[in-house]
């Protein structure tokens, strides 16, 4: 995930480092990592270099000198700002970024643009899945014409979850599965990978504890046996984008290298 190789200076867990950006494509390389999940959120999203022509030309200069490629974007905007609980010209406004970023994702031969439902913006009534049904449909012509998946990554138990990627025709909605976030809501890994089954285009590998935060991998309630023996159950054959905990400030490379090989034995 994006950042993951920049020291955040007390910019969180997650964030876009916007002085830092293109010196992670080399770093990954160099790791041995073979894609950078590229983050699109709220705070100054215009200066963001998915968001202008430069700055997608320089992004493609960065994928072809390192061969580090990017295909997710993680538009943590619409978690900060999502397509309910706001008014309807907010949310019209929100349809405008979404269709960009599907533009933008294209330009740089990305396939997949996933909306996050979480915290802020977890769905909480039919009216708000209403909301976003509606905003989505009103960007699915576009991505379909460029070949690039609108995916979403929910807080909600499995079945619900599958009948709300079902609302869209065809598969086109896609859903991205984070482990950590399932282990801290207590579900079952093995139950959430069968029932989503192809649905799911990519994978947030992560460890929390039950109702807490993100720990080091192994060491959660993330149970990782199960996860995978649910993705070889459906033959998943996806990306695996490393989302877990920090470690030490200044340490990134080192923590980055333990997540690699932590999920290599895996796979």
């Amino acid at each position: 995930m994006q950042g993951r190789l920049t020291s955040p200076k007390g910019r969180g867990i997650q964030f876009f480092p916007f002085e830092e950006w293109d010196r992670e494509f080399s770093e990954a390389a160099k790791l041995g990592l073979n894609e950078i999940e590229f983050i699109f959120d709220l705070d100054e999203y215009r200066e963001n270099p998915l968001w202008t022509d430069e700055g997608v030309l320089k992004i493609k200069s960065l994928i072809r000198d390192s061969g580090v490629t990017v295909n997710n974007i993680c538009a943590d905007f619409f978690m900060r700002r999502p397509f309910f609980r706001v008014n309807d010209a907010i949310r019209k406004e929100n349809v405008k970024v979404l269709k960009k970023l599907i533009e933008q994702a294209n330009d740089i031969g990305a396939k997949n643009v996933e909306i996050p439902l979480l915290d802020n913006s977890s769905l909480k009534t039919s009216k708000e899945e209403e909301a976003l049904a509606k905003s989505i449909a009103e960007c699915l012509p576009i991505a379909q014409n460029h070949g690039v998946f609108l995916s979403l990554e929910t807080d909600l138990p499995p079945t619900r979850f599958l009948e709300l990627l079902k609302r869209f025709p065809n598969h086109s909605v896609k859903a991205v599965y984070d482990s950590g976030n399932s282990s801290s809501l207590g579900y079952d890994s093995y139950e959430e990978i069968t029932t989503l089954g192809d649905f799911i285009i990519n994978i947030h590998i992560k460890d929390r504890v039950l109702g807490g935060g993100t720990v080091p991998l192994g060491t959660g309630s993330a149970d990782f046996d199960k996860l995978f023996s649910g993705l070889k159950k459906i033959n998943y054959r996806g990306g695996f984008i490393l989302q877990a905990a920090r470690g030490e400030d200044e340490e990134e490379k080192k923590t980055v290298r333990s997540q690699m090989k932590f999920l290599k034995n895996y796979l």
